[in-house]
């Protein structure tokens, strides 16, 4: 079963509140990027970009090809002529072939390219201030547990019920929003850690089978579950999970297609849109890293 994206952690990752490294990764020193002066005019940007980290981390020994895409550009507000870049690295590796993907930012005002870009002034790290959208077409009528596709406002959260963080702010925020259900319009994706919370891939598979069964209510629920974040007796995980939702869950209602294809689904749009921790949230298709923004809404 895929529930996470093997990545190139080797490479970078860099995640926020619950975060973790996947746990297969290229087993040899990070390739440390380096800060250089290329040769660039505004129009040829996105390829001197490519062609960095091509040739920087095609030196990586482990790695037997690499094709990097820069899949966004988004100019960097109030330092021009800096843009984040946006970029997708598949690669295979010489020991068996596997293949490897990660996604990552990089910088450029097309003479410099840099992991790393900092306002000296305010100390602000300018990965801060750039973000993918969250596009129309990832709002799924699946996701959607609160509230109306036509409601005034789209809020979006990325969650794993098992992080301490989350289990205190998520349940908070959906009751406050699912109150006025024109007003908000809350899309719940599945994001569990499995490095960090083992348990959290049983409980989502168990949340979906019920949500599917068009059940209420499984979210808000899903957080009340009292069970060892590192157990994986899917049992015991079971056990726990049917007292709450008053069900009578097996292990072999869990590991179903429909199942598996609706949390690798989730699991895909929040690698589209680079989500490396949780809780995420997006507000009206845009990253919101105060994740308070549904309360500005008069």
């Amino acid at each position: 079963m895929r529930i996470v994206n093997i990545s190139l952690v080797a490479i970078l990752l860099m995640f926020s509140a619950c975060t973790e490294s996947t746990e297969n990764t290229i087993p040899t020193k990070t390739l440390k990027p380096k800060k250089v002066e290329v040769e660039d005019t505004a129009s040829n940007s996105v390829q001197y970009v490519k062609d960095f980290l091509n040739k920087n981390f095609s030196n990586n020994p482990n790695i037997k090809s690499i094709d990097v895409k820069v899949t966004n550009t988004i100019a960097v507000k109030g330092h021009s002529p800096w843009s984040a870049y946006f970029i997708k690295l598949d690669a295979i590796l010489k020991k068996d072939d596997r293949k490897v993907s990660q996604k990552m930012l990089w910088f450029s005002d097309g003479k410099i390219v840099t992991k790393e870009l900092y306002d000296v002034k305010t100390g602000k790290d300018l990965k801060d201030s750039v973000s993918l959208p969250f596009k129309d077409e990832y709002y799924k009528k699946s996701n959607l547990i609160y509230g109306h596709a036509n409601s005034k406002h789209k809020v979006v959260i990325f969650s794993d019920p098992l992080c301490p963080f989350c289990r205190s702010f998520v349940p908070a925020a959906i009751e406050y929003m699912k109150k006025e259900p024109n007003k908000f319009a809350v899309y719940y994706y599945h994001f569990p850690l499995p490095g960090l919370h083992p348990a959290a891939v049983e409980l989502v598979k168990a949340a979906v089978v019920l949500e599917n069964k068009g059940v209420k209510d499984v979210v808000l629920k899903l957080y009340k579950v009292e069970v060892d974040a590192k157990e994986k007796s899917i049992d015991k995980i079971l056990k726990a999970f049917n007292s709450v939702m008053k069900s009578n869950l097996k292990p072999s209602d869990i590991n179903i297609q429909s199942v598996i294809s609706h949390l690798n689904q989730d699991m895909d749009i929040a690698n589209e849109v680079m989500v490396q921790g949780t809780p995420t949230m997006f507000f009206d298709g845009k990253l919101d890293k105060t994740k308070n923004k549904y309360k500005e809404v008069k």
